[in-house]
């Protein structure tokens, strides 16, 4: 197996406003984008050539990655000019490929980080002979996810909808964002149109007789589409929970990259990156949170499992709880902006604007004297 394809063509909307300028697969993740990591891991499984399936801001990727060679891969791009779905992306990405009908071809999501052993499932598939292998994974909870039960063989019995009631939940294995593919399965897929793999490739595979094989893996796994799982992700990397090549520095407390700027009166601490250009002023802590490039944390701040987008500014004594701020935002100081709150890019809060406590003029918990300012401020 020396070629796959990475979907990447999706919007990020759960992630807004990270996504405004960027693609969610290109947000930084311990220090780089997220999808440095999955090609880093698949060339450690033998990969030589990737071929992204771009949609959104599909520009970004080229400009970033170029031909793939600093990475020690070949890069081929192929965007979609309306949205395709899952199945109809890797049907027009097959464009790229290069491999004969019978070898193996890893298609994976661009927004899963997981620890799974790629050329262990790999090596499944071609023994099996399986026309498709699919990455399983056990969660506690699978009713926000379509629910995959094999056989005691690994072989998939059927692939059923989220589940709306107990008796529907017929198991905990879910579909984890990674398989790997015979070449002439892709090429079935119907071309020019959007085709969903979830519900329309895999059922109609199955109806068929073909092989379709599901591998457990208890291994780390984590889909990155909401803010608090993107800043989890990140922090556990830094701190070696799970592994990764393109970390870019040794794992421990926090990841600072070259040209960030923290003040020895400042603590980082449980995985938090503090990227090039970013600067934490004295008495400040930060805890598992993602500071971008170009973002100031001032003095005596807190900042908790907290995204700080790319030149935002957070204020002197201003705490943040898991929250998202957007890129080129100001939140001046002494605000305590609530959990799950999201600042658009660009906004100003002015001094003290935002508290978890009620504010002057009696007003309640969590909200704003000055509801917007220069902009829109989104709140979960």
């Amino acid at each position: 197996m020396t070629e796959a394809i990475m979907l990447v063509g999706g919007q990020g909307t759960r992630l807004r406003p990270l996504t405004t300028h960027t693609p969610k697969p290109m947000l930084p993740v311990a220090g780089v984008p997220f999808i440095a990591h999955q090609l880093a891991r698949a060339a450690a499984a033998g990969v030589t050539r990737v071929v992204l399936a771009t949609s959104y801001l599909a520009e970004v990727f080229e400009e970033h990655f170029a031909d793939g060679s600093p990475y020690g891969i070949e890069l081929v791009y192929l965007t979609e000019v309306e949205p395709l779905g899952t199945g109809g992306a890797i049907r027009n990405a097959a464009a790229g490929l290069t491999c004969g009908p019978d070898e193996p071809v890893l298609i994976f999501n661009g927004d899963i980080l997981s620890g799974l052993d790629i050329a262990g499932l790999r090596d499944g598939h071609v023994a099996a002979g399986a026309d498709v292998t699919l990455h399983l994974t056990r969660v506690e909870d699978p009713r926000a996810f379509g629910l995959v039960p094999t056989d005691e063989d690994g072989r998939v019995l059927e692939f059923l909808e989220k589940p709306e009631t107990p008796e529907q939940i017929v198991t905990d294995q879910i579909n984890a964002g990674c398989y790997v593919f015979t070449r002439s399965v892709i090429d079935r897929i119907p071309a020019g149109r959007p085709v969903s793999v979830e519900r329309e490739t895999f059922p109609e595979l199955l109806q068929t007789g073909a092989l379709v094989r599901g591998v457990v893996d208890t291994s780390y796994w984590l889909d990155l589409g909401t803010p608090a799982a993107f800043v989890r992700g990140s922090a556990d990397l830094v701190l070696g929970k799970v592994d990764s090549p393109a970390v870019p520095g040794p794992t421990g407390d926090a990841l600072l990259l070259d040209g960030a700027t923290v003040d020895r009166g400042a603590v980082l601490s449980c995985g938090t990156v503090v990227a090039a250009g970013a600067v934490v002023r004295a008495g400040a802590i930060v805890e598992g949170s993602v500071v971008l490039p170009g973002a100031t944390i001032g003095a005596d701040a807190f900042v908790k499992d907290s995204i700080v987008g790319a030149y935002a500014t957070i204020g002197a004594r201003t705490s943040l709880d898991g929250a998202v701020i957007g890129d080129g935002a100001t939140v001046e100081a002494d605000n305590e902006l609530p959990n799950g709150i999201r600042i658009a890019c660009g906004v100003l809060l002015p001094v003290g604007a935002v508290r978890t406590t009620a504010g002057p003029g009696g007003c309640p918990a969590g909200q704003s004297t000055a509801a917007a300012v220069h902009g829109s401020v989104l709140q979960q």
